[in-house]
This record gives C-alpha cells, sequence and structure tokens, in this order.
C-alpha cells in the first residue's frame, strides 16, 4: 500500500507530527512521573485487582516502557512501530481505567497516571483518564495509517530531508 503524500506542510504538521508529539508527550511525561514513585505506584496497583508479584512488575518496568515509547515518539525514530507498541499500553491503561469506575468512584478518585507530577499538576479522576486514553489511542491510530515513512524507519525530526535547502 503506498502511503498518503501531504501536499502542504501544514498537512505534515496537523495529520503526523502533533499526534506524534502529544503521545510521545504524555507518555514522557507519566513514564518520568512514576519513576521516583515506583513503591507508591505498587502501592496503587495492589488496591486494584493486580497481585503482589504482578503489582511490583508492573510498577518496575512500565515506567521505563512509558519513557522509552514516548522518547522514541519525540525523537521521530520508528515512529509508526513506537505508536503500535503504545496501543497495548493504552488499552491496559482503558482496562483498569474501566475497572477503576466500575468499582466506584469513592473507591478511586484518582487514576495515578503521572506520579509525582500529579503533585504539581492536579490528578485525572478515572472518567478523566479514560477520555485521555481514547484520545491517545486515536492519536496512535494515526501515526500508524498516516506516517509516510515505512514502518521500521529510523528517520526522525531533526535529519536532513532529501531536496531540503541549506541556509
Amino acid at each position: 500500500m503506498k502511503r498518503p503524500q501531504f501536499q502542504r506542510r501544514w498537512q505534515w504538521i496537523l495529520i503526523i507530527v502533533v499526534p506524534c508529539v502529544l503521545l510521545g508527550l504524555v507518555l514522557l511525561v507519566a513514564g518520568i512521573g512514576k519513576l521516583p514513585g515506583q513503591a507508591e505506584f505498587a502501592d496503587v496497583l495492589l488496591g486494584s485487582f493486580w497481585t503482589p508479584t504482578v503489582a511490583s512488575l508492573i510498577s518496575h518496568v512500565l515506567p521505563w516502557v512509558e519513557v522509552v515509547l514516548g522518547a522514541v515518539l519525540l525523537l521521530g525514530v520508528f515512529p509508526r512501530l513506537a505508536a503500535a507498541l503504545s496501543l497495548p499500553l493504552l488499552a491496559g491503561f482503558m482496562a483498569n481505567n474501566i475497572w477503576a469506575i466500575s468499582q466506584g468512584m469513592k473507591q478511586f478518585p484518582d487514576c495515578g497516571c503521572f506520579g509525582v507530577f500529579e503533585e504539581l499538576f492536579g490528578s485525572l479522576t478515572p472518567v478523566q483518564a479514560l477520555g485521555m486514553d481514547i484520545v491517545l489511542i486515536l492519536f496512535a491510530v494515526t501515526v500508524i495509517v498516516f506516517h509516510p515513512a515505512p514502518f521500521l524507519s529510523f528517520q526522525s525530526w531533526f535529519k536532513k530531508r532529501k531536496g531540503a535547502r541549506s541556509q
């Protein structure tokens, strides 16, 4: 299947760059926010349906996965692959938020999505987090479907493009 060609630069920015950057920023910030408080993040996970072993594993691996995927998306390296790998992660976030909503808002008043950054900027309710997850999935699908580079492309934003004028 031939990748779509964008006639104007604003189309490229609107359809590819904005979703890629926003998805990357959210994943990077969420991952960095969870890194210093991995024990607290494990406690949040223990409050839901996870066993202690799985909660510990998730609390130590998940923040690093978010940081790596976020950084890769922001750098534009393997963007379609990174967006595809973020889909199961986002689906897991959605499942956790749906479960929290089903248990009641009094039991789970916030999602714990951004770790220590929630102290600075406030936290999201599971309903708000679910809405954000849906938007992030739409961003990931947009990058996967419309990004003009091949699936395993190593072309980054800052690499000089063929035919670009040097100043």
